[in-house]
């Protein structure tokens, strides 16, 4: 006899983790321009604010790029994350969707703005080159490159 489904009282807890969890389809994701095809689908990557400036001037190619007031987020190729770990300052958000202006899994803190877009490029191809954005990352955190061939991280 088949017993009807009843939840765990008990669910256990959410641990941290290196890796990213994907997000719900309902969160909204960063809008990018219709004109930009996103073939490899897109991820983002969250820098600190006050790095955003110096890394857009030391890459050799910038995709799209939103901002809010906490992160510049950097639209790159799904994926971008596996088999490397980002410098703990970064956020990774797969598909590039948000759980809450503040990206984070908390109410938003009064002043956060919904990232808006402030960079797009030109030549058709929204993303910024990940592993340039990953080592400049790493040199401007401090953080040693740290990568594992079939891991994801």
């Amino acid at each position: 006899m088949l017993r009807p489904h009843s939840p765990d009282p008990h669910p256990p807890r959410r641990t941290a983790t290196l890796h990213p969890t994907p997000v719900r389809r309902d969160h909204p994701r960063l809008p990018i321009p219709p004109q930009l095809l996103t073939p490899l689908g897109h991820d983002a990557v969250g820098t600190p604010r006050e790095h955003g400036e110096s890394i857009r001037d030391s890459l050799p190619r910038v995709g799209c790029v939103f901002a809010d007031d906490r992160h510049w987020w950097w639209i790159v190729p799904s994926g971008s994350h596996i088999g490397i770990t980002w410098p703990p300052s970064t956020a990774y958000a797969i598909g590039s969707g948000m759980r809450d202006p503040s990206w984070t899994a908390t109410r938003p803190k009064p002043g956060t703005t919904h990232p808006r877009l402030i960079h797009a490029p030109v030549d058709g191809s929204p993303y910024t080159p990940p592993i340039p954005l990953y080592f400049l990352t790493c040199r401007l955190t401090g953080s040693s490159p740290r990568w594992s061939l079939g891991a994801t991280g």
